[in-house]
């Protein structure tokens, strides 16, 4: 078993690991800290403002009734599971294909617990310009965001690294 985490992408848990403790320490930072829905300016694009989010990424289904809870947490607990077993499958010489699992699984893994926890996600990272706002979100969907670049990235360059390696 020791075995299989040196030699597969599960060696990269521990970046799993650090993405859920900081997500989970900022949320409680704000929640410690601020009134729902009270917004602190830090600078003339970016606050930290505390919202709920029921639904998923960009408030998807947020008012759709209190199911969306239990979707979206089964989503997220059976892509952990896929995420796991791909991680297992990779191979020692790949690295960035299991840092992104390993970012996507610890952002999935911190808004499970939020789901199951709270009902809710909590989200605090708000970006705007002029009177445009993307919408508020955590370090758990940052690392979401960079994990899947990082795949796009992977896939677009990997097979350029597989064949020159073959030369």
């Amino acid at each position: 078993m020791l075995n299989t985490f040196k030699i597969s992408g599960l060696r990269f848990l521990w970046l799993t690991l650090i993405v859920v403790i900081l997500d989970q320490w900022t949320k409680y930072a704000v929640v410690d800290a601020m009134q729902l829905y009270e917004s602190i300016q830090l600078t003339g694009f970016f606050n930290l403002t505390y919202v709920h989010n029921y639904g998923a990424a960009f408030s998807f289904l947020h008012d759709a009734g209190g199911w969306q809870r239990w979707f979206f947490t089964v989503i997220g607990a059976v892509v952990s599971a896929l995420i796991l077993y791909w991680l297992r499958q990779t191979s020692r010489e790949q690295v960035r294909l299991p840092v992104a699992f390993c970012l996507i699984l610890g952002g999935a893994i911190g808004n499970v617990y939020d789901r199951l926890a709270h009902g809710y996600v909590i989200d605090f990272l708000d970006f705007y310009y002029q009177q445009w706002h993307w919408p508020a979100f955590n370090v758990a969907d940052s690392a979401i965001f960079v994990g899947a670049a990082l795949l796009i990235i992977d896939m677009i360059f990997a097979p350029d690294e597989k064949s020159a390696s073959a030369s």
